[in-house]
Parts: C-alpha cells; sequence; structure tokens
C-alpha cells in the first residue's frame, strides 16, 4: 500500500498520527533525500511529493491514500476519491486579505493567488466578475506594489498578514487535512484500506484533532 504526503506541516503532525496507526518510516523524513520512504509496516511506503499533487498521484492511481489539506482538495476538484477521515490537522482558514483601510477600487477587483478555482467560484457566488492573477508564493507582496487589490491565500494567526500591513477581509473557508483514498484501491484492497482509514479515524480522535 502506497500514502502520498507532502513535507512540511502536515508531514510533521500526520506523523504522530501514523505511528499510532503502525506507520513509521525507517528514515527520517526531514533528512532524507528519497521520495519514496520505506516503514516499519509491511508492504506500506510513503511518496513525498508536493502537497498539489497529492490528490493526482491518489486519483490515478499511484498512491492508493494521501493526505491533503482542504485547500488543495477545494482547488482539485476531488474527482476520483474519498475523503473518509478528516483528521483535523495543519488548521487555518481562507480568506481574502487586503491593505488596511483601503476599500475596494470601483472597477474590477484584481486578486492575486494560487487558488484559481476556489478564488472564482467565490467571487461567482457573490456575483462579482474580478481579474484574478496567478502567484506561487508571497502573496502579501501583490498589494504593497500594486500588483493586485486582494489576495486570497490561507491565514493561521494573521502575523504575515499584518507584518505587511494587510488584514484578513472575508472568510472563505475552514481548512485542515483530509485522508484521501484511490476508489478503484478501496474496492481491490478492501481489507488493508479499510483497516488503515480506522486506525487513522481512531488516532486523530485520541490526539484530540479528528472528526
Amino acid at each position: 500500500m502506497t500514502i502520498a504526503l507532502s513535507k512540511g506541516r502536515i508531514f510533521r503532525e500526520v506523523l504522530p498520527l501514523l505511528r499510532a496507526a503502525g506507520i513509521e518510516p525507517l528514515d527520517d523524513p526531514e533528512t532524507s533525500r528519497k521520495l519514496i520512504l520505506a516503514t516499519r509496516a509491511p508492504g506500506v511506503r510513503l511518496l513525498v511529493i508536493r502537497a498539489a499533487d497529492v490528490p493526482t498521484y491518489v486519483e490515478y492511481g499511484a498512491a492508493d491514500i494521501g493526505v491533503a489539506g482542504r485547500d488543495v482538495l477545494m482547488e482539485h476538484g476531488g474527482e476520483g476519491l474519498y475523503e473518509p477521515v478528516d483528521l483535523g490537522i495543519a488548521r487555518c482558514r481562507m480568506m481574502t486579505a487586503g491593505p488596511t483601510g483601503n476599500p475596494a477600487p470601483a472597477g474590477r477587483l484584481r486578486v492575486a493567488t494560487k487558488y484559481l478555482k476556489t478564488t472564482r467560484r467565490f467571487y461567482a457566488a457573490r456575483g462579482e466578475q474580478v481579474e484574478i492573477i496567478k502567484l506561487y508564493g508571497s502573496m502579501e507582496l501583490a498589494p504593497l506594489v500594486g500588483l493586485a487589490d486582494r489576495i486570497v491565500d490561507l491565514v493561521d494567526t494573521g502575523s504575515t498578514l499584518r507584518a505587511n500591513g494587510l488584514v484578513p477581509l472575508e472568510h472563505i473557508a475552514d481548512i485542515s487535512s483530509r485522508l484521501i483514498v484511490n476508489q478503484a484501491s478501496m474496492k481491490t484492497k478492501n481489507a488493508a484500506v479499510r483497516g488503515l482509514i480506522g486506525r487513522m479515524r481512531e488516532a486523530a480522535v485520541s490526539h484530540g484533532e479528528g472528526g
């Protein structure tokens, strides 16, 4: 069984849950350069990939199971996936943000984000047409140099926004990380997959996180 994960906060927060479920990598994921990590659990390996790629690997069966943030799943669309467990880790909020005391412009709003589909849906639901500018990072810079009027990004404490003279404005979604499962794997590896789902759900609950 193959589990797709991304490095960073999600990996750090999911490792205790995996250990509780009997899955522990043989190599230290923080120091290893390997992209495929063997584990102490027989027949179970971990793929270490970009967060945005986790749903794609699971959808196409390159991984049976993955852990992905709701932000990534909202953007991906979730086709070909089951989402049986909200692990309750890596919690934050997806919000719009803009400069302090700066009202919306009279013309079409320019919004910088890496969440193109989610942003478009959000403003369309409000009956607003906006110009969306795709950026891959340092979103906070866009309003400061006049590239955009607003940004859509993840907000945890809000300290980065405040440090750059921005404030959170509109709440789009609460974000946490979900266990996702390939639909075919659920059928062909039913016992193993369901067993892992159950153990991960118990681990999340025992850590006071999952739902």
